[in-house]
C-alpha cells in the first residue's frame, strides 16, 4: 500500500495525522481498521452467496466479466477454438515486423558508414534551418 512512499513522506503523514486528529487518532485507526474489516468480510461473503447460487467456486478476481466467461462458460476447446485464428495473425505480424525490424537495422548500419565516410558540409547557408513562419504571415 506504502510501496512508492519513503520514509519522511510516511513520517510527514504520521505528524500531519496527529496534528489534526490528535489524542482522537488511536479510535480513528481503530474504526478504520473495523471499517476494513468489515468490507473484507462483506466481500467474502458475497462471494460465498454467489458461489452457492451459481454451484462453483468463485473468487474475487473471476468477478471480471472476461475472466468469469472464460473460466465458468468456455470450456478449454472452445478457448483454443477462439485463440487459435487470432494466434496465427499475431504469429504471421510478429515474424514480418522482426523482418522489417532487421531490414531497418541493415539500413541504419548502412547510413552510419556513408555519414562516417563523407565530409563535414562546411556551407553554413545550406545547414540553418529556414525561418518559421508565423500565423501572421499567412493572413
Amino acid at each position: 500500500m506504502f510501496e512508492n512512499l519513503n520514509w519522511w513522506e510516511i513520517g510527514l503523514l504520521i505528524l500531519v495525522a496527529l496534528l489534526i486528529f490528535g489524542d482522537k487518532l488511536p479510535n480513528v485507526i481503530s474504526d478504520g481498521l473495523r471499517m476494513v474489516r468489515n468490507l473484507r468480510r462483506m466481500a467474502s461473503n458475497a462471494t460465498g452467496d454467489l458461489s452457492r447460487e451459481l454451484g462453483t467456486d468463485i473468487q474475487l478476481e473471476d468477478l471480471h466479466p472476461k475472466a468469469f466467461i472464460r473460466k465458468h462458460l468456455l470450456s478449454e476447446e472452445e478457448q483454443e477454438n477462439l485463440r487459435k485464428p487470432l494466434q496465427k495473425m499475431f504469429e504471421d505480424a510478429k515474424s514480418d515486423l522482426s523482418g522489417v525490424h532487421q531490414d531497418l537495422k541493415d539500413v541504419a548500419q548502412a547510413a552510419d558508414l556513408k555519414s562516417a565516410t563523407r565530409k563535414p558540409v562546411t556551407d553554413t547557408a545550406a545547414s540553418t534551418p529556414p525561418p518559421r513562419r508565423s500565423f501572421d504571415d499567412f493572413t
